[in-house]
């Protein structure tokens, strides 16, 4: 059977940016029959995210994340409909998702590495799986629960970087859900800060392009910060730590500013700011939701009733066509869509 893929045509290298002739749309062929235990499946969305950028690399510096071959297809979160099946949980009609779906239109699967999926649980939405009811959102919710030690009716301040991003525009959502009584996001457009505000619930945003962060931190959050989801690393969240109040706590999400830097993760903070870190006991601990997942069933669930009661507010950009998916990478790591990306391979 012939089919497309995208395969990784060559790496920005360590200190370099991506850009969409990174990717490489081509043809392919696979098996035409499925053998005992697999299912044959055509992808519907597939999913572009910041950690991404390690896997470009031939080191990708993490021991959980294995780094894309070059002239090899690329893979991540992916959701398809099953066509074929020799698998004793699935069958044909079935949605299914999977952290390392590859890129390419119509895939041979094994069906033990599927989870299948329930649409009404997302209002039909099927692509929220690969977003607010899927790795996205279960990093906000448990990142939160398991770092961020929020409290209902403690009156605490979150700021969120990052936060018109995939992750950042849920973890502020859910702040003031898990009990926060202020939460401010830190973003890059006018836009996107009247969007955190004027649509997510969000108390304030900062525009760090356009405004001084540090001055606007000090208004915005005058009893301090209590809570950091830290999305970008850098100068912003060296200027966020040095707000923060004693016993307070770092949500290390991710650190989409150092990516293109050849740096350790966590990046070391510089000396004065890693100064106040200890003299005010301010935890900043590696967050990876992978640890946690004898909690997703539960956490997916509590996701999907927030979406449906419409107290969770879900943004996605969504580019049409598997041949986009390189400009879609690129445009994600400057920073320029709202909310979730996904790419819609339906055509």
């Amino acid at each position: 059977m012939i089919i497309q893929r995208v395969v990784l045509n060559s790496r920005p290298g360590k200190n370099g940016v991506p850009v969409a002739e990174n990717f490489r749309l081509e043809q392919s062929t696979i098996a035409d029959t499925v053998q005992v235990g697999q299912v044959r499946v055509k992808t519907l969305y597939l999913s572009v995210d910041p950690y991404m950028r390690c896997r470009m690399n031939e080191d990708t510096g993490s021991d959980y994340l294995k780094p894309w071959q070059l002239s090899e297809v690329a893979d991540g979160g992916g959701i398809g409909v099953v066509e074929e099946s020799k698998h004793h949980n699935l069958t044909k009609g079935d949605f299914v998702t999977s952290f390392t779906w590859p890129w390419q239109t119509v895939a041979i699967l094994d069906g033990d590495l599927l989870q299948k999926l329930v649409p009404q649980l997302v209002n039909g939405r099927l692509s929220y799986f690969l977003g607010a009811a899927g790795i996205t959102g279960l990093t906000a919710l448990l990142g939160i629960r398991e770092k961020g030690h929020v409290a209902a009716g403690a009156n605490q301040t979150m700021v969120v970087s990052g936060a018109a991003g995939a992750c950042g525009s849920l973890a502020g959502q859910i702040g003031r859900l898990e009990g926060c009584s202020r939460v401010v996001g830190i973003a890059g457009t006018d836009e996107k800060c009247s969007i955190l505000v004027q649509e997510m619930g969000f108390d304030a945003a900062i525009n760090y392009k356009k405004e001084d962060v540090a001055k606007q931190l000090c208004e915005l959050c005058p009893g301090g910060v209590d809570v950091y989801f830290d999305n970008v690393g850098g100068d912003i969240s060296d200027t966020v730590i040095s707000q923060m109040n004693q016993n307070s706590h770092i949500i290390l999400c991710g650190q989409i500013s150092q990516y293109n830097k050849d740096v350790p993760y966590p990046p070391p903070l510089p000396p004065d700011i890693e100064k106040i870190q200890k003299e005010r006991n301010i935890t900043r601990e590696r967050f990876l939701v992978l640890n946690y997942m004898e909690k997703q069933e539960a956490s997916v669930l509590q996701l999907c009733q927030w979406i449906q009661e419409g107290k969770l507010k879900v943004k996605e950009t969504v580019v049409e066509g598997l041949a986009n998916i390189g400009a879609a990478f690129q445009s994600m790591m400057n920073g320029g869509n709202i909310g979730k990306q996904v790419i819609s391979v339906l055509k």
